[in-house]
């Protein structure tokens, strides 16, 4: 049985998980303006000890948000590194977690409004994708990805996740596990709420920059992991056409991790089966994710 979070953390202080409150005509409610970040702390099988995966990272990611945000006083970076430590060690949890860090528009107000602010830490456990080993099975959506100059993927706003979950509810329906979703040119962007790569000729692809994707934390773990492995890479713009082709394919994000495709639009990714490269660069994630290698120390965080 997952353990249960019992404690969050709003605005620094430790409270019941329960009791965590915010009026339902605060701004950041009223009209989503509210940044955050997903983060994971993963256990150290030999040592038993969590770390927090690429904290900072996240952390100068969200100040990017609640710069664009124009937040009024936001918190600072090391009152949010505290609070995220401090809501894992609250839980004492015994086995890996999801953190869910939310800045956010605590008082009632107007489309212009941009304070007070005020933010919360919630540590909480989170299953793996039950299709790490055997694969997804994807949807081109219908829907397309927000432009840049609509509401910009690259600001992590909750906002942005409505056209996510459109998307999402739509692929469920269609039999689908997930979305693919595309810019308004026609190119491949992202799913909602995880990124894509592909693999052609044993180079590892992913979408660039300027495909309206979120630029995501572990998009840029997993190609510093395939640099690492000496598989070459390319960011770039890349063609509906090409998931058809692709001998692999595979979505990465903090919540979903790295978990292989099987099919896109009912057509199988190479032979339908994860690939081999898939499957390395998720051994690579795991074993740095958890400490088992002694490579990017600096990227995890002690609890």
């Amino acid at each position: 049985m997952a353990w249960t979070a019992h404690t969050i953390i709003q605005n620094g202080k430790a409270i019941p998980f329960e009791e965590a409150r915010i009026h339902p005509l605060a701004v950041g409610l009223a009209y989503g303006a509210a940044v955050f970040e997903g983060i994971r702390a993963y256990m150290n099988p030999a040592t038993g000890r969590l770390s927090v995966f690429r904290l900072e990272e996240h952390l100068v990611r969200l100040d990017q948000g609640m710069k664009f945000m124009r937040f009024d006083n936001p918190p600072s970076r090391d009152a949010l590194r505290q609070g995220v430590l401090d809501s894992v060690r609250a839980n004492a949890p015994d086995d890996d977690c999801y953190i869910r860090l939310q800045v956010h528009i605590e008082s009632m107000g107007n489309q212009s409004t941009t304070g007070m602010v005020g933010w919360v830490c919630a540590a909480i456990p989170r299953e793996r994708s039950p299709k790490r080993e055997s694969g997804l099975s994807l949807g081109v959506s219908s829907w397309t990805r927000i432009a840049d100059n609509t509401m910009p993927a690259r600001i992590k706003a909750t906002a942005n996740y409505h056209a996510g979950r459109i998307a999402t509810l739509q692929s469920k329906a269609d039999g689908y596990d997930a979305p693919i979703l595309l810019t308004r040119d026609g190119k491949v962007s992202e799913s909602a709420g995880a990124c894509l790569f592909m693999v052609r000729d044993g180079v590892v692809i992913t979408p660039a920059r300027d495909s309206d994707i979120l630029e995501s934390v572990t998009r840029d773990t997993v190609l510093a992991l395939a640099a690492e492995l000496g598989l070459p890479t390319a960011e770039r713009r890349t063609d509906r056409s090409e998931l058809y082709v692709a001998d692999e394919v595979f979505l990465c994000g903090t919540g979903q991790e790295l978990v292989p495709a099987a099919m896109v639009d009912r057509l199988p990714v190479g032979d339908g089966k994860p690939g081999p490269i898939t499957m390395q660069l998720q051994a690579a994630y795991e074993s740095v994710v958890r400490g088992t290698t002694d490579a990017h120390a600096q990227w995890r965080t002690a609890v």
